[in-house]
């Protein structure tokens, strides 16, 4: 019998590959607001965490943050949210966990209306039952507020384990004494992740159907 019975998967990093877009639509705010580009390496930690938190990482002053969050989503909402592709694999991934009965649900910080977009886009969304995001009010932001509410909108996570690439989904879920299956496709740190918990790390979507199939990952 399979250990976990519900599935939240992360998006960005994850499912998706949207860092382009996410680097195009973070440089056009950085540049507007006068702030010095980061590197294309350190562009790519905007991949994942709240967005707000990565504008006043680079230094975007706490009074330009809205503004920096406004440039970024008019051009995201338009063009960069579409500038990525789904992980090979992860397509035949959800397929065969959805034939096996695995509950599939997303908790992404990334706004929530846009993640439906995306996965819909992409000819994932029918695959999960419920895909949960931020707020734009920016009430609902942290992986663990977004868990928070999935788990009120679908009465509790049975049996539930996060799929996620960096230190914020397993921090966040843990805050839910959920367990996380950390995958190395992304765009966190493999040591990172481990040293914040991670009951396992995953190479490539066939390995982590194997171990999700064989419930050997422990929290």
């Amino acid at each position: 019998m399979e250990r976990y019975k519900t599935i939240l998967f992360d998006l960005d990093g994850t499912l998706v590959d949207s860092g382009q877009g996410i680097m195009n639509c973070a440089s056009l705010a950085l540049d507007h607001l006068h702030v010095p580009l980061p590197t294309p390496a350190e562009l790519r930690t905007f991949v994942g965490p709240p967005l707000r938190d990565s504008f006043a990482r680079f230094g975007v002053k706490e009074a330009d943050l809205d503004t920096a969050m406004s440039l970024f989503r008019s051009r995201y909402q338009t063009v960069g949210k579409f500038e990525g592709f789904l992980y090979p694999g992860i397509d035949t991934l959800l397929k065969a966990l959805q034939d096996r009965g695995f509950r599939l649900l997303v908790a992404t910080s990334k706004p929530e209306e846009m993640s439906v977009e995306i996965l819909t886009h992409f000819g994932v969304a029918s695959y999960f039952s419920y895909i949960a995001g931020a707020s734009l009010d920016n009430s609902r932001t942290t992986k663990e507020q977004v868990i928070a509410y999935l788990s009120e909108e679908n009465g509790g996570l049975d049996k539930a384990v996060m799929i996620g690439d960096t230190t914020f989904d397993v921090l966040g879920a843990a805050m839910h004494h959920i367990p996380t299956i950390g995958v190395s496709w992304g765009y966190g740190l493999v040591a990172d992740m481990e040293r914040a918990g991670a009951a396992a790390i995953v190479h490539d979507p066939q390995q982590l159907l194997s171990l999700l199939c064989s419930g050997q990952a422990k929290a």
